[in-house]
């Protein structure tokens, strides 16, 4: 009987080799003070030392994937951004509770490897990773021929952050006449992409067609990854205390703005203080969909809210400012039913 190999069955192990070889660089960019253990170690050590004289440090953890998104980085052929987005969904989650991120896990599955394509998405995870103040400390590339066409992968991660007890953020303390302030998004971040993708079908426009309004392709525009907070948050924590962040991604401001809501109030959102990047307008035009369905799709422009007392909300969006951030006051808190109130006058 003939000798079948590995190689015969669809996975060349020494492309996996390839791979890890070209994204090496990525990673260890990304090494900060806590890492212990260099890439290619069955786990990824990191200490806690300097964490020692927190009076009770909670660690809190994030996991999620990018979605039907990964469909246009297929289309377009561009892999670089793609791991933004990835280390954006989890490390955007956890400083929603006060904690600063230590560090990434990502794995990626994909139906033949390819070395250039992986490092490419390692590349835009390491990016991610330095903009957000945490180490890549480990992953996996899984070949799995047969289960994803050669060509196309999936993308996940996993990240943790650590949070002295006493200073972390659950949204108990917000009171009516609380101010809710508002980070922009990039665009439509990694939330209802297989609707967009239908939007896109169905309108006849192609991904590499440039439109004035955008100032870009729709590809590009689409394309562009999750906006990171951790330093916009990190700086707005530095001015004042904060007593709720919210994290806008799928279920829009509906379903992401009651989790950080106590019992008792609602957000009253002001609309027309958001201003909503250009894709938002064909998003409307051709889904038809009412204000209330937009809302609870997409972040519409606004990627995380804070809630400050009143007389913290000129310092915090000083401090955003000072930070980069383009972030105004979009909405207050009033007696409610633990909702959002979208106000148009």
């Amino acid at each position: 009987m003939a000798k079948i190999t590995y190689k015969d069955a669809g996975v060349d192990v020494h492309r996996g080799y390839e791979a890890v070889a070209q994204m090496k660089k990525h990673v260890q960019s990304t090494f900060t003070q806590g890492v212990l253990t260099d890439i290619g170690s069955f786990g990824g050590a990191f200490s806690l030392a300097a964490f020692k004289d927190m009076e009770e440090p909670v660690l809190v953890s994030g996991t999620d994937g990018v979605g039907t998104k990964l469909k246009l980085a297929f289309d377009m052929n561009k892999h670089d951004t793609i791991g933004i987005d990835a280390v954006a969904m989890c490390v955007n989650d956890i400083i929603c509770g006060g904690a600063e991120p230590l560090f990434f896990l990502d794995y990626i599955a994909t139906g033949r490897i390819s070395p250039e394509h992986i490092a490419d998405i390692v590349k835009g995870i390491s990016d991610g990773c330095r903009e957000s103040l945490c180490a890549l400390v480990g992953g996996e590339t899984a070949e799995m021929p047969g289960f994803y066409p050669d060509g196309e992968y999936d993308v996940a991660g996993f990240a943790v952050g650590v949070v002295d007890r006493k200073k972390m953020i659950d949204g108990k303390n917000i009171s009516e006449g609380d101010v809710i302030i508002g980070l922009p998004s990039t665009g439509v971040h990694s939330n209802g992409f297989s609707l967009v993708r239908k939007l896109v079908e169905v309108s006849g426009v192609s991904l590499d067609q440039y439109d004035e309004k955008l100032g870009e392709t729709y590809g590009q525009a689409l394309l562009k990854p999750t906006k990171l907070y951790v330093k916009a948050v990190k700086a707005a924590k530095e001015a004042a205390t904060l007593k709720g962040i919210a994290h806008i991604t799928g279920g829009g401001f509906i379903e992401n703005i009651p989790r950080t809501l106590p019992e008792g109030v609602s957000a009253k959102m002001n609309l027309k203080a958001i201003e909503k990047p250009a894709i938002y307008g064909f998003l409307e035009e051709v889904s038809g969909l009412g204000i209330e369905e937009l809302y609870n799709t997409f972040n519409m422009g606004i990627g995380m809210i804070i809630v400050v007392a009143p007389e913290d909300a000129e310092k915090v969006v000083n401090a955003l400012h000072a930070a980069g951030e383009k972030a105004s006051v979009v909405g207050e808190i009033v007696k409610g039913d633990k909702g959002v109130i979208l106000c148009q006058d």
